[in-house]
């Protein structure tokens, strides 16, 4: 917009006036909302909140806090078989000195203190005999084990901490380094690291591959997406999964040549949770459902900068239909049919009121082009109208389970980018199967990662 001075005011007539204030109130308001949008009323991420405290969408419970009534609790109780008994006598009397070495013990009361033990490297070394034999002459040596093939080498254990510290805890790698000097006495470099991760990703590929297949075939997967810089650059780090597996890829472009390039989505052919960006309705292959937490934030943007009570009652609404949903039997397909009309009239009903206080914008004058801006109520408005069956799926599908994991910071190569994203949809994985997840990265040193159960494949 051109700045004007006073005279140049002053020589405007009404009508362009009336004009120009009413677009410097549309750059106020914009302006007033692109400040008050934070983590919780909006798609940005929570590190742009700052100092912020967060608001949770989640509503205030009735229940006090810590264990409830009946709770079972998780004290640590006493074992049977210490690993280590230290036994405390009484050789005299603190009352009146007698000798007690000779009496015969009553009772023995017990103390029991759970710690860890001291812990260090451990080198074992390997001797492979050499003999020569009579008859050929010929050197013969003994076999090392599988895995031992450098004169020195870190052990698989401690391969399989170095990448639980960097991929699942999420440690640089000079941290990791640290640590493990920290905890054994002994450094190891970054390349350590490095190179553990990158054999890693190799020993999982075929539980990559079984995990990739299984969320193609699953009747219902939740996809997102999000902003990671490799090597400099935006990328886009794509997230597939169900409740039992989680695929990472990550890819130079975010939309639907990134979607495409994956290889999931063309493939898919169940229902599909994301939010409302355009690019996943590209796959019609699928059915689409929308994930209603991101509409409960715009939901509460609109409700507080717009103070609109339509906005409030389709929170409103939204949250009384998930708890209606949980609390279903599990043998439910789906809400009752009456319950399911109520939601959908009073769905109708909010949409009405909504619309009655966010009137279509007046076209723009013959000398712009395009379309008027609309503020975002009305754009919300319009799409929860246009996709009411994508935003009320879950009414009809109570087992749907929104599974939600973003992973951010930046890799300095497309490769460690690609190995984290492996180790970590492996990882991921194994938690969603409750498996210890060292264990299953050690396993996979050993050539026997864990495979998950893949669901069988849904008909074409």
């Amino acid at each position: 917009m051109t700045v004007l001075n006073r005279d140049q005011l002053v020589e405007l007539d009404q009508a362009t006036l009336i004009v120009l204030i009413l677009e410097l109130q549309q750059e106020v308001r914009a302006l007033r909302d692109q400040l008050a949008k934070n983590s919780q009323n909006s798609g940005k991420p929570p590190s742009s909140d700052g100092l912020r405290k967060p608001r949770s969408l989640r509503e205030k419970g009735r229940r006090r806090s810590g264990g409830q009534v009946g709770h079972e609790g998780h004290t640590l109780k006493m074992v049977e078989q210490p690993d280590h008994v230290e036994p405390y006598a009484v050789s005299a009397c603190p009352h009146c000195a007698a000798d007690l070495s000779e009496v015969e013990v009553y009772t023995i009361e017990r103390r029991q203190v759970f710690d860890v033990p001291e812990v260090g490297v451990e080198v074992t070394e390997h001797q492979a005999e050499v003999k020569q034999c009579p008859r050929c002459g010929c050197q013969v040596k003994g076999r090392f084990p599988a895995g031992v093939t450098q004169p020195v080498q870190y052990g698989s254990r401690l391969k399989a901490q170095a990448v639980y510290l960097t991929s699942y805890q999420l440690l640089p790698l000079a941290r990791v380094c640290q640590l493990v000097e920290d905890f054994y006495a002994h450094a190891p470099a970054e390349a350590f690291v490095l190179e553990a991760q990158a054999t890693c990703q190799e020993r999982i590929q075929p539980a990559l591959d079984s995990i990739r297949q299984g969320v193609i075939a699953s009747p219902t997967a939740h996809f997102d997406e999000s902003g990671v810089r490799v090597e400099g650059r935006l990328n886009g780090l794509h997230t597939a999964g169900t409740q039992r597996l989680t695929y990472y890829a990550i890819h130079p472009k975010r939309g639907q040549i990134g979607m495409q390039a994956i290889g999931i989505l063309p493939h898919y052919r169940g229902r599909a949770v994301h939010d409302h960006w355009s690019p996943y309705l590209k796959f019609e292959h699928c059915q689409h459902a929308f994930c209603n937490a991101h509409h409960l934030r715009e939901l509460r943007f609109i409700a507080e900068q717009y103070d609109q009570t339509w906005a409030h009652g389709m929170a409103r609404l939204l949250l009384d239909i998930k708890a209606e949903v949980e609390a279903a039997q599990p043998e439910q397909a789906s809400l009752p049919p009456d319950r399911i009309a109520a939601h959908e009239q009073l769905y109708h009903h909010l949409l009405r009121l909504g619309f009655e206080a966010n009137p279509p914008p007046d076209p723009p004058p013959q000398t712009k082009r395009g379309r008027k801006k609309q503020s975002p109520a009305r754009n919300l408005l319009d799409r929860l109208q246009r996709h009411q069956a994508e935003t009320l799926t879950f009414m009809r599908d109570v087992r749907m389970v929104k599974v939600k994991q973003k992973v951010s910071g930046a890799f300095r190569t497309r490769a460690g980018a690609d190995t984290f994203c492996a180790v970590r949809s492996y990882i991921s994985t194994v938690r969603k199967h409750s498996n210890n997840v060292i264990t299953a990265i050690h396993d996979a040193f050993l050539g026997q990662p864990f495979m998950p159960a893949t669901c069988a494949a849904m008909p074409e």
